[in-house]
């Protein structure tokens, strides 16, 4: 069983750092799109030195918190009974491990930053980190989702198709490490998992349980009729299609203001060149047909 701050929390971290992953690259994609390369983590580049790291600082920091609440705070420290792991807890020490993978992660980009000397860690093996969380963070979710029955098990099977689509993306980005498409999916991705986790929160844990559907005396989710079942159901597909299209619109909005804040020539050629080829392809006009020629 999962609270409304046990969501909320991951929800926060992974929201905040797949926005700015999705900024990151867009920016460094508009500023100068033949060099682009598929990051592990986006450093600040404005501001004091001390915030060059921040987004490692938020994913170690944030895990690390996490991990506290969950194995020190959830459990009131009785983790072992009667000689052995106390099996009252053993949920909140499975969250505890995957939170460990993110701050193994967080740790070692920092490390390989400031000690570079005795880590030396490319973007491509920290993204393979990366992927190593989120495969922790899948195993977790996905036997969670068979152990959830009902509409909470529906909700956690959605979450656990993000978070493989996580894996995929940051694994790619090791293996095509100038792909925009695929470091930016990778940013979109994430923070698609953090709004999932807010609307998991407010809809099973919160005040927007659909009609049909009560949590009974020990905390589970029942709906009363298959129909008020499969109503849940359709209306969790239509919440994560309506977060698909905000995160579209942040999309569009980031790469907006980073093309005409940093917009490189070289997107103006790109975007010629893409009008010329169509133009070819619909075998339109004169001019364009002497175009083609060339």
């Amino acid at each position: 069983m999962g609270s409304f701050k046990g969501h909320v929390l991951p929800g926060t971290l992974f929201l905040l750092v797949g926005l700015w992953r999705v900024w990151s690259s867009l920016s460094r994609y508009a500023a100068s799109p033949s060099s682009f390369r598929v990051r592990a983590w986006n450093p600040v580049t404005s501001g004091p030195a001390p915030l060059r790291l921040l987004e490692l600082y938020v994913i170690a920091g944030g895990a690390f918190a996490d991990m506290c609440v969950e194995v020190l705070y959830s459990t009131h420290l009785r983790i072992f009974a009667n000689g052995g792991v106390n099996p009252a807890h053993l949920n909140d020490l499975e969250h505890g491990g995957m939170l460990l993978m993110f701050f193994l992660f967080g740790a070692l980009a920092v490390a390989s930053q400031l000690k570079p000397r005795y880590l030396p860690l490319t973007d491509g093996a920290l993204c393979l980190v990366a992927a190593a969380a989120f495969t922790a963070e899948f195993v977790l979710f996905y036997f969670h989702s068979t152990t959830h029955m009902g509409l909470e098990g529906y909700y956690h099977y959605l979450l656990v198709v993000l978070i493989g689509l996580c894996i995929l993306a940051t694994v790619l980005g090791a293996l095509l490490p100038e792909s925009f498409p695929v470091d930016l999916g990778s940013g979109i991705l994430i923070a698609l998992q953090g709004l999932w986790f807010y609307q998991t929160a407010f809809t099973l844990y919160g005040p927007l349980l659909p009609k049909g559907c009560a949590r009974d005396a020990d905390g589970h989710i029942e709906c009363h009729a298959r129909a008020a079942q499969e109503r849940a159901e359709q209306l969790a597909n239509f919440q994560l299609f309506g977060l698909v299209f905000l995160a579209f619109v942040y999309v569009l909005g980031c790469y907006a203001v980073a093309a005409a804040r940093y917009g490189h020539p070289d997107l103006t050629v790109m975007h010629d060149k893409h009008v010329t080829a169509m133009e070819c392809q619909g075998d339109v006009g004169a001019g364009a047909q002497e175009e083609c020629a060339i």
